[in-house]
This record gives structure tokens, C-alpha cells and sequence, in this order.
């Protein structure tokens, strides 16, 4: 309750003059009969104040209908309790994943992510890091987007802010970064192929715009040469790392003249998408033509039939990225070394003993 019908009549003249929306301190601390840094002490919820002069100011801030702006005393203040996420193409699920470990991670240090969409475009990367920029975010954990250079990350970071790179590796940059180890996976994911019978193994999605193209191919091409085989390059059919992009890769795969009767695919989706071309075609996934793919999405357990794929622990790699993240920061020291996440083959029903 207040305690004076002087300051209830502050009150109702201070609500006649005052839109909600433009409600300040020095609103509050007149009506409420308290200097600014005493109002600033009851939003903080500072135990200084005395009970009843809080409960005075706290009916004012209802009643007046402020609201208090955390990012902006957090500027005040120099730091803030928001950390930007910056994801290369979130309609992959596998970003989503990605996402929910970091916040995992934010939530335990009281941080609130704030999270945006780069669509695969360096420019609207660009942009949301300057929109998180000037939001004055503590920090940012940036998955890029194809065709991300170094260059390009060191001119949209100013000297000094926190930054962590995830899952999408960038030749020589300066920041810390988390990911799979892609040619573990993708040796992983051929050899099984190979112990299959396979000797035709296509490699679908992707192309060399994606920083982890390159290391993908490698782990292809080093399973044929740990037994002696030689992978064919022309086998290498690039598409969008998207369902549609599997669909026209698979198609153009099952019209090549070294017809393929296996593939690895750049990620889940990829290979989700070339699955379903199989089945549109009449072929049977795992029997007729074995796939494989990568990331270990939560849909890939559930596919028809269930994909066998490389797990890359995607939370557990959101939140190294974050715990990263925080321990710059906090302004301790962070190893600059690359981490690499342990890649594991789960072995479904898409793959099966070669017919040909």
C-alpha cells in the first residue's frame, strides 16, 4: 500500500502526464518520494533498502507500468546477461540441437541466449552480428555460414568480444573453436561400407563452400585407401545440404555410369532426403542401396527405415561451445586449440550387405 494520500496524488498526476511506455526512474523516484539511486537499489533488489520504502517504490513501478531495461543497465554497467547465438542455417535440425546445449550452459551462469538465423548468406550474418553487436551482447557463439572466410569473421568482430566458432571450421581464424571430428566420422561412416562389400561409394551433398567439405571427402577418400582402394572422385555430387538437395544428388547418382550402391552423405538431411528419391524410385533403402549419414539428428532414429548415421553428440558440442564462451567472458584463459568432439557409428537398417 501506499503510505500518504500526497504521494497517491503524485501517483495519479504522474499517470495522466506519463505514457506507460515512457515511464523513467526519475518518474518513479518523484512520485514515490526517493532519489534515483534508491529506485536503481529496489530493481537491482538490493537488500539496502528498507522494506517498506521498497514496497512504496515497487507499488509506483506497477502502477506507472515501467518496465525495467536489463540490457541497457547492463551496458551501464559493462556487461550484460544476454549472449548472442549465430546459426548458419537453422532449418537443419541439427542446429536446433546445437542451440538448446548452449542455452543448457547459459542458463547455469543466469544468461539468456538470443538467437539468430545467418540462412547459409554471409551478409545476413554480417547483419545479425552487428544488430547483436549493438544490443551489447557478452558474448557470441557463431556456427558460419557457407562461404564464411576469416576475413570476413574479423571484420564483423570488434578486438575484445568474446566469440566462440562451432561445428563449421574456418581456415586461420583467430577464435576458439568447437566441432566433430569430420574425418573420423566420415572414415567411420565409409569403412562400414566397405566391411559391407561396397566398392562403388557415392559422397552426396555439400560442396566446397562448407569449411567442413573438405575434411568430410577426406575421410571418405582415406576408408578406400586404408584398404587399398581408390575413391572415385567422380562419385563426388555436390547439392544444397537440404532434403531437396539429397533428392537431386541420389538422382543424378542412380544415372551415373559408375552407378554407386552406397553413399555417405554430407549430413542427416541429405541423406533423408536421397532415402525418400530410393523409395519415389522403387528401390528398397538397405537392401536395394545403402546410406549413410551424419550428425545423428533426433529424426534419424525414426526415419523408414531408421538411418544409420555418425553421432557427433551435437548437445554436448553446444555446450563445450558455451562453456567456452563463458570462461572468456569471465576473462579467464581458454585453450586455443581446436576441440574435436568424438564421432561414433550407429549402425541402422539404411545399410546392408552389397548385391552387385
Amino acid at each position: 500500500m501506499l503510505k500518504s494520500n500526497k504521494t497517491l496524488r503524485k501517483l495519479m498526476a504522474a499517470k495522466v502526464s506519463t505514457p506507460k511506455s515512457r515511464a523513467t526512474i526519475i518518474d518513479i523516484a518523484r512520485v514515490a518520494g526517493v532519489s534515483k539511486s534508491t529506485v536503481s537499489l529496489v530493481l537491482q533488489g538490493s537488500s539496502l533498502v528498507r522494506k517498506e520504502t521498497r514496497e512504496t517504490v515497487q507499488n509506483v513501478i506497477e502502477q506507472l507500468g515501467y518496465v525495467y531495461n536489463r540490457s541497457a543497465a547492463g551496458l551501464r554497467q559493462a556487461k550484460s546477461d544476454f549472449a548472442g547465438i549465430v546459426i548458419g542455417d537453422l532449418s537443419n535440425p541439427f542446429f536446433s540441437e546445437l542451440a538448446a546445449g548452449i542455452e543448457e550452459v547459459l542458463a547455469g551462469y543466469n544468461m539468456l541466449p538470443v538467437l539468430a538465423n545467418a540462412n547459409e548468406d554471409p551478409v545476413q550474418q554480417a547483419n545479425a552480428i552487428r544488430a547483436l553487436r549493438e544490443h551489447g551482447v557478452a558474448g557470441i557463439v557463431l556456427s558460419p555460414a557457407r562461404g564464411t572466410t576469416a576475413w570476413t569473421i574479423s571484420e564483423s568482430f570488434p578486438k575484445g568480444l568474446p566469440v566462440v566458432v562451432a561445428m563449421c571450421v574456418v581456415d586461420d581464424c583467430p577464435f576458439p573453436y568447437v566441432g566433430p571430428d569430420n574425418i573420423s566420422g566420415f572414415l567411420q561412416a565409409t569403412g562400414h561400407l566397405i566391411e559391407l562389400g561396397h566398392r562403388s561409394i557415392a559422397f552426396l551433398g555439400g560442396d566446397n563452400s562448407f569449411a567442413v567439405q573438405k575434411e568430410r571427402i577426406e575421410g571418405w577418400r582415406k576408408a578406400h585407401r586404408d584398404v587399398g582402394l581408390v575413391a572415385d572422385d567422380r562419385l563426388i555430387i555436390n547439392s544444397a545440404p537440404s532434403r531437396q538437395g539429397g533428392a537431386e544428388a541420389m538422382e543424378i547418382a542412380l544415372s551415373h555410369p559408375q552407378k554407386p550402391t552406397a553413399a555417405v552423405c554430407h549430413n542427416d538431411v541429405v541423406a533423408l532426403g536421397a532415402s525418400r528419391l530410393l523409395h519415389e524410385s522403387g528401390l528398397s533403402v538397405g537392401r536395394d542401396f545403402s546410406i549413410v549419414g551424419f550428425d545423428d539428428i533426433a529424426e534419424a532414429a525414426y526415419a523408414f527405415p531408421p538411418l544409420t548415421t555418425v553421432s557427433v553428440g551435437t548437445r554436448n558440442m553446444g555446450m563445450e561451445a558455451a562453456k567456452r564462451l563463458v570462461q572468456l567472458i569471465k576473462g579467464e584463459a581458454v585453450d586455443s586449440r581446436k576441440f574435436l568432439g568424438e564421432t561414433k557409428l550407429i549402425v541402422r537398417q539404411s545399410t546392408g550387405p552389397c548385391k552387385v
